[in-house]
């Protein structure tokens, strides 16, 4: 027969350890956060220094030599071993450090976009020496996930936790769909959630999904001849665009209204008096299913080939890029919430003031309090997609996935504009990146710690997905568009 006194002595020390196994890793929890806050905040002019110089490179996407080696060289003077060249890309990378589980990744862009050309400073004034300019923050992206890598390795090193942390370098995001061919490869199959985020003009977290993207070149090619001597012996490549064009104008009334389509004529001749015997054209279809991205595509492709019979032209097509929408997951949304708002925006001096309401009044409309710039907006899901497309949507279908912004430009700048080029090579830029580093770098931390946050992750991921889901990229097979800027 058993003490019971003995029985119960001992049942009392068991739930004593219990209790203290469950507050110690709360307790290393919240150290190994204000550890990484204060290392990071003492690192900043580091970091200022390797975004204003990939600023300044502005490279755009898949010739981002420099940018993509900077950001290696950077990771690997840390301790981490760089993959290069990964998925068919010259400036694609994979640097690891660390080993077992968790697998945890941060996402890193670093390409810029053609014709944003500019000075920082808040006038529209071009900048000597480049055409392409950091329109959509990509400098500032892949710094502060570079930053975000090695505060992780810091603290592994130090010993708070154990597992293995990836950056992922990503080419080309913009039109590109770089992480498609890195998905593609099978790169991210390992890894248990992904940490990512983007420059914008205001803090939040990602919790309004993406568009799912199908872009293709299509090219006409007739006949040349003189325009005016003989122009019954030509027919022109440019008629075929233009008459594709016309057609896919049309087809905009018969179209889901959350459809977006846009094209440039790439490439419509050379002189006014020669037929041209060659024209290109570049279409980018969007809606918030990829499944009906694929039917406009057709249907986009279809005026194409109406167009070359209208005109007695042939026409032919190159699938540029593809991208899925964005799979949310709303247990990895509370936890980057949670950490964003501990970290918090940053507030103006009175000369980032003065740049800012310089900025806002070119908008040619009323913008939001400068002091927005120093608050977190709440969670919140909407009932629509946001109007972009990322190359990060075909990654949250594969793995776990989570994203914020950050305020980097002046409150109510959009996107793709000289104002955020512009912002983006100042201090209002740097400083909104290093609140971009903090957050992934608590929210990391939380999934190396806390299981259970990788656990509950991933069920919900299971379960948005479905059981039969299948990766099938938009773009099929193809290789990397390597030269889809030329």
């Amino acid at each position: 027969m058993r003490n019971t006194p003995a029985c119960f002595l001992l049942a009392l020390m068991s739930l004593f350890a219990v209790v203290s196994h469950a507050q110690k890793p709360v307790k290393n929890l919240n150290k190994a956060k204000t550890d990484a806050i204060a290392d990071i905040s003492s690192q900043y002019d580091k970091y200022k220094g390797i975004a204003l110089q990939i600023w300044d490179y502005a490279e755009l996407g898949y010739k981002e030599v420099k940018s993509s080696a900077l950001l290696q060289q950077t990771l690997k003077d840390k301790g981490f071993t760089v993959e290069a060249g990964v998925a068919g890309i010259p400036t694609a990378f994979v640097a690891t450090y660390g080993s077992g589980s968790p697998v945890i990744a941060v996402l890193a862009e670093f390409d810029a976009l053609p014709g944003l050309t500019q000075q920082a400073v808040p006038e529209k004034k071009a900048a000597e020496g480049r055409s392409s300019g950091h329109g959509c923050g990509h400098h500032l992206f892949g710094t502060a996930s570079v930053a975000a890598g090695i505060e992780i390795k810091e603290l592994m090193e130090k010993g708070l936790f154990k597992g293995t942390i990836k950056v992922y370098g990503c080419p080309a995001e913009e039109g590109g769909s770089g992480k498609v061919y890195m998905v593609r490869e099978g790169l991210f199959n390992n890894v248990d959630a992904v940490i990512h985020w983007h420059p914008g003009d205001e803090n939040t977290t990602t919790y309004d999904g993406a568009l799912a993207n199908k872009s293709a070149k299509f090219r006409f090619h007739g006949i040349s001849a003189h325009a005016s001597a003989s122009p019954e012996r030509g027919r022109s490549a440019l008629d075929g665009v233009e008459a594709m064009d016309n057609m896919v104008n049309m087809m905009r009334e018969h179209i889901p209204s959350e459809t977006r389509i846009h094209y440039v004529i790439t490439n419509g001749g050379k002189a006014p008096n020669v037929v041209p015997d060659f024209a290109e054209v570049y279409y980018y279809s969007r809606h918030p299913s990829r499944e009906v991205v694929k039917d406009i595509f057709e249907r986009i492709r279809k005026a194409g080939e109406g167009a070359a019979i209208g005109t007695e032209t042939k026409m032919d097509f190159e699938i540029i890029g593809g991208t899925y929408d964005l799979l949310l997951n709303t247990s990895l949304a509370k936890l980057m919430q949670a950490n964003l708002e501990q970290v918090g925006g940053f507030s103006y001096t009175d000369a980032e003031k003065t740049f800012g309401q310089s900025i806002q009044s070119t908008l040619g409309f009323k913008a939001p309090d400068i002091a927005n710039a120093g608050k977190v907006k709440p969670l919140k899901k909407t009932e629509n997609a946001a109007m972009g497309s990322t190359d990060v949507g075909d990654v949250s279908w594969t793995v776990p996935t989570v994203g914020m912004s950050a305020a980097t430009w002046v409150p109510g700048t959009p996107a793709h504009s000289w104002q955020a080029v512009s912002a983006g090579g100042t201090e209002i830029g740097t400083k909104g990146m290093m609140v971009a580093a903090k957050a992934m770098t608590l929210t990391a931390i939380d999934l190396f710690m806390v299981p259970s946050n990788i656990t509950a992750a991933k069920a919900e991921f299971d379960q948005s997905r479905g059981p039969d889901f299948k990766y099938v990229p938009l773009l099929g097979d193809r290789k990397p568009a390597l030269n889809y800027r030329d």
